[in-house]
């Protein structure tokens, strides 16, 4: 190729010649002249001039009405042809302007060779491109677990139909005959024994001798109603000394833990239920009675059913985990509200101030009596005591605000309307 083929115009009639334009004459071609209208001039392939138009593949010359030619524009093997051209065999600047298969032309013959790359042209669209991959979805984020609901951790149900159940017995023998409550009292005393000591024997190998303390534990609970205090002293002394002789029968090794932990059952669980006998010796001692298990069913009532809705606040979770701080003022709030009305109408010569006080009294002791159980339970690695009561575990799981309530209740009620 030579440069008096960059647009010489051809003689009429030669294929790929658009003719004159407005645009006039093509930069760098020579002037016309006889020199260019030589026969030699028609052995050369004429540069057509480009359109204003599509850059790929475009209809060019559809508003020219010459004809389209019908193989390659260069046979230029040299890529490096034109001075300053871009190495692909067009001049630099112009190497989108030539239609081509490779970039969607219509012309026919491809080309010798490649007039542009992806590496020259940025613009270069392959032909058949790989089909992109179908987008992944996107993993969801998980939903905000919801709050756990609060339970009670219990059959509630079956809680409050032995509740009832309880109640009506409690009531009946104490109000009909009293010698019948004293013996619900004593057996109540002589199961929560069997309960204890059968716990200590499995958790920590302690054997207290049950024997003794059943006998010795009834006999308590009867002595302090017929004889009062010093009839429950006396039995108590017999008891632990009854415990001593039993477990010499036996070899010596854990003779020691054995008797004490025989002493221990013997006061937590007989001698504080003696003081429940001997508020009923009073004249009115079966609304005392009533009002001792009133005012501490009420304060567990409170407690749980404030802290089960508003706790938030641990009282003591090391011990009990279930317990808060707002609990405990539910207990107190109850249990004086309770005791101001058992005493102004329950109680002979009682005033609501008193009943306040003893209200207030009876929420600390049950409250410091359920948690020193939860301490014994949590030495022991169990839950409950035991599975008599459904809904409530054992007696023992009953009596446990029960027992260390009772001492305070007779003598508080001594202190305010004597001992009757």
């Amino acid at each position: 190729m030579n440069d008096s083929s960059w647009g010489a115009p051809p003689q009429a009639g030669q294929a790929g010649y658009w003719g004159p334009t407005e645009r006039g004459p093509v930069q760098g071609a020579a002037p016309a002249g006889p020199a260019y209208d030589a026969p030699e001039a028609q052995q050369t392939r004429p540069m057509p001039i480009v359109p204003d138009g599509p850059a790929y593949g475009g209809d060019q010359d559809d508003d020219r009405g010459a004809a389209r030619t019908g193989g390659p524009l260069f046979r230029d093997e040299d890529h490096g042809a034109f001075p300053g051209g871009n190495g692909a065999g067009f001049p630099a600047g112009d190497h989108g302007r030539f239609p081509d298969e490779r970039y969607g032309g219509r012309s026919g013959a491809p080309s010798a060779q490649p007039h542009a790359t992806p590496q020259h042209d940025s613009s270069y669209v392959p032909q058949n491109p790989e089909p992109m991959p179908a987008a992944q979805p996107q993993p969801q984020p998980a939903p905000a677990p919801a709050p756990p609901k609060k339970n009670a951790g219990r059959d509630l149900g079956a809680a409050i139909g032995v509740g009832v159940g309880l109640g009506v017995v409690i009531v009946a023998s104490l109000f009909v005959v009293k010698a019948v409550f004293v013996g619900v009292v004593a057996v109540a005393v002589v199961v929560g024994l069997w309960e204890l000591t059968s716990r200590l024997q499995e958790r920590k190998q302690i054997k207290a001798p049950l024997v003794p303390l059943a006998v010795g534990g009834a006999a308590m609970v009867v002595a302090g109603y017929v004889r009062g205090a010093e009839g429950a002293w006396v039995a108590m002394a017999l008891t632990a000394l009854a415990v001593l002789v039993w477990r010499m029968t036996e070899p010596p090794e854990g003779y020691l833990k054995d008797v004490t932990a025989g002493v221990f059952a013997a006061f937590y669980v007989p001698f504080l239920a003696t003081f429940v006998a001997m508020m009923l010796t009073a004249d009115d001692g079966p609304w005392r009675v009533l009002t001792f298990l009133l005012l501490t069913v009420v304060s567990d009532t409170g407690a749980y059913a404030v802290g089960w809705r508003f706790g938030t606040h641990k009282l003591a979770p090391r011990i009990s985990p279930g317990k808060t701080r707002e609990g405990l003022l539910g207990a107190v709030s109850f249990a004086m509200v309770a005791g101001a009305l058992c005493l102004q109408f329950l109680i002979d010569d009682g005033t609501w101030w008193q009943g306040l006080l003893l209200g207030l009294a009876v929420a600390a002791s049950a409250t410091l009596g359920d948690l020193g159980e939860s301490m014994i339970k949590r030495d022991l690695g169990i839950k409950d005591m035991g599975t008599l009561l459904p809904g409530h575990g054992g007696i023992m799981d009953r009596l446990d605000s029960l027992l260390p309530t009772a001492p305070v209740v007779w003598l508080l009620l001594v202190l305010f309307v004597g001992s009757g």
